[in-house]
């Protein structure tokens, strides 16, 4: 084991604190150390040192400053920054309930983030490709229509706040006039009723822009993706709403924070939440809140792991995963990893 004190031979005229001050300590702080490390029968009680003949001081003390200091400097910075984001990340979500088999899907996203400077915010273009489903291409064709009407409007580009948060898209008309242009390209391969009537239902959603863009926000995959960067410096509890299913409505959730050392380059910020909120699980499956007062709570739990760089703060991968419970018996849960390159 690793000696991390020194003994220290007590001398006519010292004190807890004269010793402390010569380290940069307060006399409280070393006796605490000192008792922390010391066999039990020398253990220190008082400010003098009568009868006392050594000891114990530590070879590298830091204050609570210090320690706040080197913990800041190891986070992401608490403003967003054009580095935060790799270009590239590889997704796997898994979705399962208890009357249907689980289903993972892969498939990857590629981000390309820009400050604008006349307008003082982010603009981040946003795509995806490469959907498999169990290890295989789609195969059905409803989901390959789906993934042809969401490629037909991709990059879509959103603004971002100084602090991460999506504040919308930066020309939702674009967006709409990218599916109109495709559109008829688009119907030509997926021929049929059922087809027209989705590709009408995809055109109507994408035109709603404050719809739309909650579609977006509500997947765990944005929630994840795009945290609140002062997440990573919170010490205390806190309550955060979180979408417990795509639109659904957002649930309030207590909060707690840990972070610990992955490696010399690498940390690790792991948040855990609970529901809260006075609503039935029921109620967020549906997406519709009840006027009346539920008689069983939901019970849900999310849980976000971010591992970043060190030195240059950037998001290496993300694990998130949400579970939500009705009278202990699963109904919903949801993991995603995202993996950088």
């Amino acid at each position: 084991m690793e000696i991390d004190f020194l003994e220290y031979k007590v001398r006519n005229g010292d004190t807890l604190k004269s010793i402390a001050s010569r380290l940069g300590m307060t006399g409280e702080e070393l006796k605490l150390f000192h008792n922390a490390h010391c066999e039990k029968m020398h253990t220190i009680w008082f400010e003098n040192l009568n009868e006392v003949r050594s000891i114990l001081v530590p070879l590298d003390f830091k204050t609570e400053k210090q320690k706040e200091e080197e913990r800041k400097n190891i986070l992401p910075l608490s403003q967003l920054s054009e580095d935060f984001f790799a270009k590239t990340y590889t997704i796997s979500e898994t979705i399962e309930g208890p009357f249907e088999a689980p289903v993972t899907i892969d498939y990857t996203i590629e981000l390309n983030i820009h400050k604008d400077k006349d307008k003082n915010l982010y603009i981040l273009a946003y795509s995806q490709k490469d959907f498999k489903s169990n290890g295989n291409p789609p195969d059905d064709k409803m989901g390959g229509l789906s993934i042809a009407c969401m490629k037909s409007i991709m990059p879509i580009e959103f603004t971002l706040s100084d602090f991460g948060k999506i504040n919308g898209f930066v020309d939702h008309k674009k967006i709409i006039k990218a599916f109109a242009d495709e559109r008829k390209e688009i119907e030509d391969f997926y021929i049929g009723e059922v087809s027209q009537k989705y590709l009408d239902l995809f055109e109507r959603n994408i035109a709603d822009e404050k719809f739309f863009l909650q579609q977006l926000q509500s997947t765990l995959l944005f929630q994840t993706l795009f945290p609140k960067m002062d997440w990573f410096h919170k010490k205390a509890s806190w309550k955060e709403s979180f979408y417990f299913l795509q639109n659904s409505f957002p649930v309030q959730c207590h909060m707690e924070i840990e972070q610990k050392d992955k490696d010399h380059d690498l940390v690790l910020t792991v948040l855990k939440g609970q529901v809260i909120e006075l609503c039935s699980s029921q109620e967020i499956m549906r997406g519709i809140r009840l006027q009346e007062s539920p008689t069983a709570i939901a019970s849900g739990n999310i849980i976000v792991e971010y591992t970043t760089h060190t030195k240059n703060k950037n998001l290496l991968q993300v694990k998130s995963s949400i579970s939500l419970s009705h009278e202990e018996e699963l109904i919903h849960h949801h993991k995603i990893t995202i993996t950088q390159g």
